[in-house]
C-alpha cells in the first residue's frame, strides 16, 4: 500500500511538472507584479504615447511587453484610421516590413536542421544566376553605366543571413544601387500581383555587388534570396512553407502575406508627415499591397501581422525553439541565429547574427537593453526586441513612414527597464 501511495503521488508530481512546463513555454495573461514589473513604471508608457500622439507626432501605437512568458502590457492608443476616427485596438494588423525576415532565417534555418544546405555554400549551388558574381568598380550617376571587377568569393548563405553579401536594396538602397537595379528591372518592392519572388531573384543574381562579399554590412535585399531559397529547396511556396512550418504550430493566425478579406478592416491606414513633422494622411494606393490577391512573397519585407503574433513567435526563440509543447527549431539552432556572425565586424555599436541585430556590451550602454538582446523592425515603424537575460519580449507597432520620431521607440525601450522592480 506504501508503494502504491509512492507510486500515485510520483505520477502526479510528474504530470503536475509537465504540465507547468508546457504552460510555462507559451505566452498568457498575467499581472506585472507576479514577473517582478512595477505597474506604476508601466503606467509612464501611456503617458508618453499619449503624449506623442496629443503633440500629432503619430497617430496610434500598440504595445505589448511580456516577462517570463507573461504578458503584462497590452495596449492600443490612438486612432488606426485617422481618417475615419476608428479607435486602435490590440489586435489591430500592421504592415511589419522588414521584421519578415526574423521569420523567413528561421524558416531557412528549419531546412538547415534537415540537411539541406550549410551555412557557407555559395547561392550559386542553389540559386544558378548567382555564379561567377562581380563588384561595381566605376560607376557613372549621368548615365548610370559602370565597370565591373570579378567578385574575390562567391556569396554564401551565410552572407545572406548577416548583410555582408554586397547585395543593396532596390527601392531605399544608395542612388548607385537603385539605378542599376531600376535599370534591370527588379521590383524588390513588398509585395504585388504582377511577378513571383522567383522572377526578381533569378535579375538579381546576375547584377553587380556594391562590395566584395564578406567585407562589410550592407542592408540590402539579402533576405528577399531567402525566401527564394525556401522554395527552391523545400519546393513549396514561401508563403505555405510559413503557414504549414511556423503560423500554425504557433496559432499565428493573423500573420499573412496577403491578408483573407475577413482581416482587411483590421489593417492600420499607413501615414506620414508634413514639413513640421507632424502626422498627416498619405494616399493608400501605394502601401495597399497587404489587401491584394498577390504573387511576390517578400521574405524581407512581405508579411502583415499583430503584436501577440510577433511576441508569439519571440517567445518561441527564448524558449530555445519550442512553444506549447512544439518544437520549431533545436536550441543550438537559435544559439546560432542569435549570436555575433559577422565578426569584427559591426551594425553600428552592436553586432548581427542570422536575421537578428545582436546587441553587445557597448550597445547595452545607449538604452540599457541587456547585452545579448535580438532585435530588428520594419519599415512602417515597428519594432522589437528579445531579451534572454530578462526574459522579455517587447514590441512598439506604429504605422507611419517616415517617421522620424525614432526618439518614441527609443523612449519606449528605455522605459520598459525602467519599470523593472526586482
Amino acid at each position: 500500500m506504501k508503494n502504491f501511495t509512492l507510486l500515485k503521488l510520483a505520477v502526479f508530481l510528474l504530470i503536475s511538472f509537465s504540465c507547468a512546463t508546457e504552460e510555462g513555454s507559451r505566452l498568457r495573461v498575467s499581472t506585472p507584479e507576479s514577473v517582478g514589473v512595477s505597474p506604476e513604471r508601466l503606467n509612464r508608457i501611456d503617458s508618453m504615447l499619449i503624449n506623442a500622439i496629443e503633440e500629432g507626432r503619430i497617430a496610434g501605437a500598440v504595445g505589448l511587453i511580456a516577462r517570463d512568458g507573461r504578458i503584462i502590457y497590452n495596449r492600443a492608443f490612438g486612432v488606426s484610421d485617422p481618417e475615419k476616427g476608428t479607435p486602435m485596438q490590440t489586435d489591430a494588423i500592421f504592415r511589419i516590413a522588414s521584421q519578415t525576415k526574423a521569420i523567413a532565417s528561421a524558416g531557412l534555418m528549419m531546412l538547415f536542421e534537415e540537411g539541406k544546405f550549410l551555412l557557407d555554400d555559395p547561392v550559386s549551388l542553389y540559386i544558378p544566376e548567382f555564379t561567377n558574381p562581380r563588384v561595381i568598380e566605376k560607376y557613372n550617376p549621368a548615365d548610370t553605366t559602370f565597370t565591373t571587377v570579378p567578385a574575390k568569393r562567391e556569396i554564401t548563405i551565410r552572407d545572406l543571413f548577416t548583410h555582408t553579401s554586397g547585395i543593396e536594396y532596390a527601392v531605399i538602397g544608395s542612388p548607385m544601387m537603385k539605378a542599376v537595379y531600376s535599370k534591370a528591372g527588379i521590383m524588390g518592392g513588398f509585395g504585388n500581383d504582377r511577378i513571383t519572388i522567383g522572377d526578381d531573384i533569378r535579375i538579381l543574381g546576375k547584377q553587380p555587388l556594391v562590395h566584395h562579399p564578406g567585407e562589410r554590412f550592407t542592408y540590402g535585399l539579402n533576405v528577399d534570396v531567402i525566401g527564394y531559397l525556401i522554395e527552391v529547396l523545400s519546393g513549396q511556396k514561401l508563403d505555405e512553407f510559413l503557414k504549414s512550418r511556423i503560423f500554425d504550430p504557433l496559432g499565428m493566425t493573423d500573420t499573412w502575406f496577403y491578408l483573407p478579406e475577413d482581416k482587411h478592416q483590421r489593417l492600420v491606414r499607413v501615414n506620414t508627415e508634413d514639413e513640421n513633422r507632424k502626422v498627416t494622411g498619405m494616399a493608400q494606393d501605394i502601401v495597399n499591397y497587404p489587401l491584394l490577391k498577390g504573387t511576390y512573397f517578400s521574405g524581407g519585407a512581405g508579411l502583415s501581422s499583430t503584436t501577440k503574433d510577433y511576441a508569439t513567435f519571440l517567445q518561441m526563440l527564448l524558449n530555445k525553439g519550442e512553444y506549447d509543447g512544439k518544437r520549431l527549431l533545436s536550441s543550438r539552432t537559435v544559439e546560432l541565429m542569435t549570436t555575433n556572425q559577422i565578426g569584427e565586424l559591426n551594425v553600428g555599436k552592436d553586432k548581427f547574427g542570422l536575421g537578428f541585430e545582436i546587441t553587445t556590451e557597448d550597445g547595452q550602454t545607449v538604452l540599457g537593453i541587456s547585452e545579448g538582446s535580438f532585435a530588428w523592425g520594419g519599415y512602417y515603424g515597428t519594432t522589437y526586441w528579445a531579451d534572454p537575460s530578462e526574459g522579455l519580449v517587447c514590441l512598439l507597432f506604429m504605422q507611419q513612414f517616415p517617421l522620424s520620431h525614432g526618439e518614441i521607440q527609443n523612449k519606449f525601450k528605455a522605459m520598459v527597464y525602467q519599470a523593472l522592480d526586482d
